[in-house]
């Protein structure tokens, strides 16, 4: 692929993804300024949980694949002794995929281990306080390390439209590489949503969380 034309698709993401980082302040915002923005917070949150949602038919899509990938290896190696690269490959990816695109809904649903001792004792406002801690100082800061340190060598991977190192493998690495960034960014978003609920929640702009759902996130912050 032509360098000029991937640096210059590098360079809009990148102006964009500048555009976008006031949006990161807006949970701080509806803190400050509590019913002034909560429409304009609600919308994002809206949009956000759609696109995590789409990204999560893909990862279950992905899921299905890597289920008949992997009967595929293991009948073809076992009942007739072939193997073959790019059939193990599409498992790799599929698992890769299946992962990275569906991290933001486990994200959205509670469904990541929250390894945290303290957040199950907290009542409601604590609980969303530590939302705000932890996606301000670890989780935006994480996802954009992971953006920046990926960037030269995805740039590298699509002007060479870099392939398998395998003769009989797939020849899409350089897709598969793209998955790391769109996981940074997916987390990113959704983690922005999570930080509007909370402080929507701070403000009273929403309801508490559903019990069932602080009962599920107790068991996991053991």
């Amino acid at each position: 692929m032509d360098p000029q034309l991937v640096s210059a698709f590098g360079t809009f993401f990148k102006w964009a993804g500048f555009a976008l980082l006031p949006l990161f302040a807006l949970p701080l915002l509806a803190l400050a300024l509590p019913g002034l923005l909560d429409g304009i917070a609600k919308r994002i949150i809206a949009v956000i949980d759609k696109v995590t949602g789409t990204a999560l038919g893909a990862a279950m899509f992905a899921g299905a694949v890597l289920i008949f990938a992997q009967l595929a290896v293991v009948v073809l190696r076992y009942a007739f002794g072939l193997s073959f690269t790019w059939l193990s490959e599409i498992v790799m990816y599929a698992f890769a995929a299946m992962f990275m695109l569906g991290a933001a809904a486990a994200l959205r649903d509670g469904a990541h281990v929250r390894v945290d001792i303290l957040r199950p004792r907290f009542g409601e406002a604590g609980r969303n306080w530590i939302e705000l801690a932890g996606a301000y100082l670890l989780l935006f800061p994480i996802c954009v390390r992971i953006i920046t340190t990926s960037e030269a060598g995805l740039s590298r991977s699509w002007m060479l439209l870099e392939g398998s190192r395998e003769s009989d493998g797939l020849p899409i690495l350089f897709l598969f590489k793209s998955l790391v960034p769109v996981f940074a960014v997916l987390l990113m978003a959704q983690g922005l949503s999570e930080s509007l609920k909370a402080a929507l929640r701070l403000t009273g702009a929403l309801p508490p969380a559903e019990p069932a759902a602080d009962a599920e996130a107790s068991g996991h912050g053991a």
